[in-house]
């Protein structure tokens, strides 16, 4: 999907401005409903002190890059964390969790990618995880891995991949792709990646 095909969201005149990769809330898109488990990819820019206040989660894994600033993190299980540039956080709501996400600076912006993902199973307490390493996965979609990757690569074989640039260019398969862009891969084996040194994309190596 070309960036300039995403839909438009977030609240402007709250400082939080959102582009969805998929169909979500109003933007209704029954052929780009998910791809395998991955149903949701939002990049979200929160001016300084911006925020989503409290809401509620059920039955959903969401995972969220940091890409520049520092995003603040609360919820009623009890984790309360600043995550900051380049670390990853994973949410599995389970049975329903409440929380906040909110630029944790009073003077930069904020710039994330969040990620949501079917559940391989429903219910259950909510559970929550961070790392400042590349690769994650949540505990109830074992099938799913994110591996952030910086640079040239080559993408291990899987059923299905999706891959999402963050910044800098680069070419997958012969065709370019730009800050934004995103790539669906379906089958195949290994994938060669040719990339500016200073490009980052995630990665999603999903089973179904």
């Amino acid at each position: 999907m070309p960036a300039a095909a995403r839909y438009r969201g977030g609240d402007p005149a709250a400082g939080i401005e959102t582009l969805h990769s998929f169909s979500f809330g109003p933007h209704y898109d029954p052929g780009n409903l998910r791809f395998g488990a991955l149903v949701a990819v939002n990049e979200e820019r929160l001016a300084p002190g911006a925020g989503f206040a409290q809401h509620a989660h059920r039955d959903v894994e969401i995972v969220t890059f940091v890409v520049d600033g520092e995003l603040a993190h609360d919820d009623t299980a009890g984790h309360r964390h600043l995550v900051r540039a380049g670390e990853l956080q994973w949410l599995s709501a389970g049975g329903g969790v409440r929380h906040t996400e909110r630029n944790a600076s009073p003077d930069r912006p904020l710039a994330f990618v969040q990620m949501w993902l079917e559940p391989g199973e429903f219910g259950g307490p909510p559970a929550y995880g961070r790392t400042s390493g590349d690769r994650v996965s949540t505990p109830r979609r074992p099938g799913a891995a994110l591996v952030v990757h910086r640079g040239p690569a080559r993408l291990t074989a899987a059923p299905l991949r999706h891959l999402h640039v963050v910044r800098g260019q680069l070419l997958l398969d012969g065709q370019p792709f730009g800050p934004g862009d995103a790539a669906r891969v379906t089958g195949g084996g290994e994938l060669a990646v040719d990339a500016d040194p200073e490009a980052t994309y995630l990665v999603w190596s999903l089973d179904a």
